[in-house]
């Protein structure tokens, strides 16, 4: 029975890409698996494929992102929760990884929410839902900008009319985007939007946020370029891989010892205690490359001196070379870019594209192995770690 159906969801979904073509659109997902698609921060199981539909089980919070950026565009698909209450969006024009201290991307969110959601917040607040809907809402997230037409509040635009469903049903939306200006349809009626978008040119995802949900029948028809320059495009992905699930300690070291020290999960915890010596590293090891990493250290107790954060290098044997953040802001996400090549260790603090800074090691760079485990240490007080990405050189 359910290979009867596979065949016939193909078949359908073959028939929709031949029409699709005609008319100037393509697919964007082939019915079959992931091809040209990337799993930027979640497990591997988050995301599949299953009966010709994009599956996202919602756990942890992350995206499933394209291979490629587009600039000017008519994005259609279909979306449905499985579960009341359900969360997830649409990211137009996003950044390659993870915004710093978040795990979504930098770019406009367009957001996919059951109205169960309402009723749950109305719920447990007392209060009526008025900053937010679930008809089709557009806005800007971390570091993204936008100027939301019709009614709105702040940078979110809200929708002129309710014409989404509940789930298990299916939505359609359009979005039309094109020199910087966005324009949802919801079901056939034009709802929100924004015009001066930066960025005006990323990558589209799909996000999961904590609920089950579904897309199909995802097209795109690309609009000749209005130039968009580079400050108002995403940085260019440079084959950055995360380094954790979200969800567990897999691709992690781990012992009696280091469970007791660290929490692995959508963040990488090392709690507060007295001064430890349980440092965690990764099961895979790494020899030239750049590794990002957002840190947080706690505020320290009133006298105190804050922690700074070390990560450890080319590391074996329970060894690696020293590299401290300093700068990390106590109580506040921090991302540092760290390049390790050819013995020669630099850093940088924020996202400036300014050169990176040559560092001190310890020990001393010459004495970087060839390949090492990379390690996050145990300073002895508590400190956050996210978006663990690595590229290799």
């Amino acid at each position: 029975m359910k290979s009867t159906a596979l065949l016939a969801s193909l078949l359908l979904f073959s028939a929709r890409a031949l029409a699709a073509e005609s008319d100037g659109f393509v697919p964007l997902f082939n019915g079959r698996d992931l091809a040209g698609w990337t799993n930027i921060n979640c497990a591997p199981e988050t995301w599949s494929v299953r009966e010709g539909m994009i599956h996202c089980t919602g756990q942890p919070v992350g995206a499933l992102r394209t291979l490629r950026q587009y600039e000017n565009f008519i994005l259609e698909c279909e979306w449905r929760h499985l579960e009341s209450a359900g969360n997830s969006g649409v990211f137009i024009w996003g950044s390659p990884i993870s915004a710093p201290g978040v795990p979504f991307l930098r770019g406009i969110e367009v957001q996919v929410l059951d109205h169960g959601y309402v009723t749950n917040y109305e719920r447990k607040t007392g209060k009526k839902a008025e900053w937010f809907t679930t008809h089709g809402d557009v806005f800007p997230i971390h570091g993204a900008t936008m100027k939301p037409i019709g009614r709105h509040n702040g940078s979110r635009s809200f929708p002129s009319g309710e014409f989404s469903k509940g789930t298990p049903e299916w939505n359609h939306y359009r979005i039309v985007c094109n020199s910087g200006s966005l324009r949802l349809h919801v079901n056939g009626h034009e709802v929100s939007g924004g015009d001066e978008c930066n960025y005006r040119k990323g990558y589209l995802a799909l996000e999961s946020e904590g609920a089950a949900v579904e897309f199909r029948n995802l097209r795109i028809k690309e609009l000749p370029s209005t130039g968009a320059g580079a400050d108002v495009t995403a940085p260019l992905d440079q084959n950055w891989r995360v380094l954790t699930t979200g969800i567990d300690a897999r691709g992690w070291r781990t012992n009696a010892a280091t469970a007791a020290r660290w929490q692995i999960g959508g963040k990488i915890i090392l709690k507060e205690a007295e001064a430890g010596t349980t440092d965690l590293w990764t099961g895979e090891e790494f020899g030239d490359g750049e590794f990002v990493v957002d840190v947080r250290p706690a505020k320290p107790a009133k006298g105190s001196v804050p922690i700074v954060p070390v990560v450890l290098l080319r590391g074996r044997d329970g060894r690696g070379s020293e590299v401290r953040l300093e700068g990390a802001e106590p109580g506040k996400f921090t991302r540092f870019t760290i390049r390790s090549s050819r013995n020669v260790v630099s850093a940088r603090r924020g996202e400036d594209p300014a050169e990176f800074v040559r560092v001190v090691v310890k020990p001393p760079s010459p004495h970087l192995l060839v390949q090492g485990a990379l390690g996050l240490k145990d300073t002895g007080g508590a400190v956050e770690f996210m978006n663990l990405n690595w590229r290799d050189l």
